[in-house]
């Protein structure tokens, strides 16, 4: 069996009086604005490693034994 929009028991619009209709899709707009969070990849220590020099790179390739 095929679901319908009828199946959602959403009610319409047409149906709602203005002040109903209104505050629903006040309600929705809220709804779908949610801040996107964002999730910071680098940190402290990964902005330290970025900056070595060429010298202190081949003294840490010797300490892990490359």
């Amino acid at each position: 069996m095929m679901a319908t929009l009828d199946d959602l028991k959403i009610p319409a619009l047409t149906d709602m009086s203005s002040d109903e209709a209104i505050e629903y899709l006040r309600q929705l707009r809220l709804s779908r604005r949610t801040p996107v969070k964002k999730v910071k990849s680098t940190s402290k220590k990964a902005k330290a490693t970025a900056k070595i020099s060429a010298k202190q790179a081949q003294e840490l390739l010797k300490l892990l034994g490359g």
